[in-house]
């Protein structure tokens, strides 16, 4: 045995059990034509095949500039050769680079940098190449091509963090990279990956509800635009087969999978799913739906929006918590605007704070990044609301305009559409409200965030009663998601209603996730003043008072631009019943005469 330094790529085909499992001759035939096409490639940078890996191959190179360059000479040749073929035969391989001390034994390369060079092909797009930030160091300005840092990345069995530089076909030239590199990462970086497996049948149930189930549920999903969602065929060639998560995720590059079965008993039908991250083995999020057999199709349309609505906003959630994928140092748009979701999810006011700061950041390093508009325009909305944030004129026209570019930007976003709605509606634009919240549920009619805002749309128009048809909804099927506050606006629906004991449950209801909010305050004060229970109500009157010192009647209905006059005189009426005071009372000392008196 003898030590060396040398440079090692790491090669694997993307999906290559699944097309195994498809064509097992016919996919050997095409990797073994492809190795042959690159091998020249490999030889011309003074490389050499250590071995070949079933679904891959190693290589070492005596260069680290020349096994980059190589990478990315092969990887431009297959994407011409998979031009040319029809998409199920396509075939892209991921591959990974790093150099240090290697021991050599005959003819295999052994130690932890060879390691390291297989943990990085899994970092890589298909298509790609990741390099580690030591060889890119060493080789990066004897480049031609430029690199993407895509920042830390935790590779398995290695100790400590490897910093990743990748190159993708058809990226950035050196040019653009420097003007672009800082405002966005490669495609595969920006979102999540979802995969629907097929749902197991465990009982006598027809095979094809559980399949038609997990198709709706792909269909319903994919209807998001925060994330990306794999299509039936990537994820039915798997059905029935006992592979471990991991792996199937590995296969078919996958950050979260979502996996459930379907069981009948009787005249009951029990469907159970969860959502995992595979890398880990944890469980994000399960749930369990027991309905009673009937429409077939029907219960399958009102399982495939249980579901979604309660995985979406998980999925979110989940992005929202994970550890960045940049450096403390240089964090991208996308890393700014993860970063200000996961402040956003602890709903409270230093963290609605620091959430605008990294949006704001987001959006003026990627201007483009509609959803970053969309959550700022939300959070600005949501502060004014809660009495985080002065609610000026200021305000409502930057939500405004954050919200019509959010919509030019991304067209398909049911979420663009709902936060531009309820802006409209708010500032009482009621028509175009209306108009807009149509258009949302009609681009995901999944989305109970859509539903429930189109709610309010008919809130501030005075149709309280299909207000609350849509609010209750959206809190039996989605109730999870921080964008939506349904039990606040539901005390408002019952109050309007003069259901006073209701709109009191719903306050209370929401007053446990936030106890300062604002306007939750306000509408339990008028509500307990309209009961009647004075002493409560002027208990509740100190507890607003002392929460909002400057608060009166009519700076606080500013915010209420509701069509129906008689809506906001009712308002106007509990609050003042309550004690609440109508306007700022001015103390002018005796003896002052103003210059007319």
């Amino acid at each position: 045995m003898q030590r060396r330094l040398a440079a090692i790529v790491c090669a694997d085909v993307a999906g290559y059990s699944r097309m195994m499992g498809a064509d097992e001759a016919g996919t050997h035939a095409a990797f073994k034509a492809h190795r042959g096409a690159i091998y020249p490639l490999i030889l011309n940078h003074g490389g050499r095949m250590v071995k070949n890996t079933g679904d891959g191959f190693l290589l070492e190179f005596p260069s680290v500039v020349g096994a980059i360059e190589a990478a990315i000479e092969m990887q431009r040749l297959m994407a011409e050769r998979n031009a040319q073929l029809p998409a199920d035969r396509v075939m892209r391989f991921r591959m990974g680079v790093h150099m240090g001390d290697v021991i050599a034994d005959e003819d295999e390369v052994f130690g932890d940098d060879v390691n390291i060079a297989v943990r990085l092909e899994a970092v890589a797009a298909p298509g790609g190449v990741a390099v580690s930030a030591k060889a890119y160091l060493e080789a990066g300005k004897h480049l031609s091509t430029a690199l993407v840092n895509a920042g830390s990345h935790q590779l398995k069995n290695i100790g400590e963090l490897v910093n990743v530089w990748t190159w993708e076909p058809g990226g950035t030239d050196a040019a653009a990279f420097e003007s672009k590199a800082t405002s966005q990462l490669p495609a595969q970086y920006r979102t999540a990956i979802v995969g629907v497996l097929p749902f197991v049948n465990l009982g006598d149930t027809d095979e094809y509800f559980a399949d038609g189930l997990t198709e709706d549920l792909i269909h319903a999903l994919s209807l998001q635009s925060f994330y990306r969602v794999l299509s039936r065929s990537a994820t039915f060639a798997f059905k029935g087969q006992n592979l471990s998560a991991r792996l199937i995720a590995r296969e078919i590059d996958a950050t979260y999978l979502i996996q459930g079965s379907v069981r009948r008993g009787g005249n009951k039908l029990r469907v159970t799913a969860e959502l995992i991250a595979p890398e880990t083995g944890a469980q994000l999020w399960a749930g369990r739906y027991d309905r009673d057999m009937g429409d077939l199709f029907a219960l399958q349309d009102e399982l495939t929006t249980s579901l979604s609505a309660a995985l979406a906003p998980e999925i979110f959630r989940a992005e929202a918590s994970a550890p960045s994928r940049a450096s403390s140092t240089d964090l991208t748009a996308w890393d700014r605007f993860l970063r200000g979701l996961s402040h956003y999810y602890k709903q409270t006011k230093p963290d609605f704070e620091a959430s605008i700061t990294y949006f704001r950041e987001a959006i003026a390093l990627d201007p483009s990044l509609a959803i970053a508009r969309a959550y700022l325009g939300t959070i600005l909305i949501q502060g004014s609301q809660y009495g985080w944030i002065k609610s000026t004129h200021e305000l409502w026209a930057e939500a405004r305009e954050l919200a019509q570019s959010s919509v030019r930007l991304d067209p398909r976003s049911a979420f663009a559409y709902s936060i531009l709605a309820f802006v409209q509606a708010m500032e009482g634009d009621h028509e175009a409200a209306m108009e807009a919240g149509r258009r949302a549920v009609a681009l995901n009619p999944y989305d109970m965030g859509a539903r429930g805002v189109l709610g309010c749309c008919h809130l501030s128009i005075g149709e309280h009663r299909q207000s609350i048809d849509l609010f209750t909804t959206a809190v039996q099927r989605g109730n999870s998601d921080p964008r939506y506050q349904w039990a606040a606006l539901l005390a408002f629906s019952h109050y309007l209603l003069r259901q006073y004991d209701a709109s009191l449950s719903w306050a209370r209801e929401a007053l446990y996730l936030n106890p300062n909010h604002l306007q939750v305050l306000a509408v339990r004060t008028a509500a307990l003043a309209q009961l009647g229970r004075d002493e409560e109500a002027a208990k509740a009157t100190e507890v607003l008072l002392n929460s909002y010192p400057g608060l009166t009647v009519e700076k606080h209905l500013r915010n209420f631009r509701w069509r129906e006059l008689s809506d906001v005189a009712h308002y106007r009426d509990g609050l003042l019943k309550a004690g609440v005071p109508s306007t700022k009372l001015i103390l002018v000392e005796a003896g002052r005469r103003t210059a007319n008196s």
